[in-house]
């Protein structure tokens, strides 16, 4: 089972007035990751896999240790927990190599942008993301 693995920078807006990274932060780097994994890693040279957009529809995270600014990025590492017939579940650890961060996951369903409506992941789609599929790790 492959990982995704996307490097992260830290922006000083980050912060919070306790000096660490702000809870809600965490959902950007998620989502950072995540359009990295899905777009950029997603079956190229013209196919209109992933293109049609996504929906959120669940977003689930334990915050395992605070996060302070520095100038090193943090590693997300991606991983697919579940392929259903119109939803997936990522999977993310947001680590350094020594410590994790945060634990989370998401529920992603495809969409059909023009229709306005969820559709099913399409042959192509369940092939790439089976390449990442694997279970969620043992709570720590």
């Amino acid at each position: 089972m492959a990982r995704h693995i996307y490097s992260c920078p830290l922006r000083w807006s980050d912060m919070d007035a306790f000096g660490h990274v702000n809870n809600v932060v965490f959902l950007r780097y998620l989502e950072e990751a995540r359009i990295d994994f899905m777009f950029r890693l997603a079956p190229g040279d013209g196919s209109p896999s992933f293109s049609g957009g996504s929906v959120v529809a669940r977003h689930e995270i334990d915050y395992v240790r605070p996060l302070v600014h520095r100038h090193a990025p943090v590693t997300v590492e991606s991983w697919v927990t579940k392929i259903g017939a119109a939803s997936l579940t990522i999977a993310y650890e947001i680590k350094d190599p020594d410590q994790v961060y945060v634990r989370a996951s998401t529920v992603v369903v495809p969409y059909n942008l023009a229709e306005e409506r969820p559709r099913r992941i399409s042959a192509e789609e369940k092939l790439f993301l089976q390449k990442y599929l694997a279970e969620e790790p043992a709570a720590a």
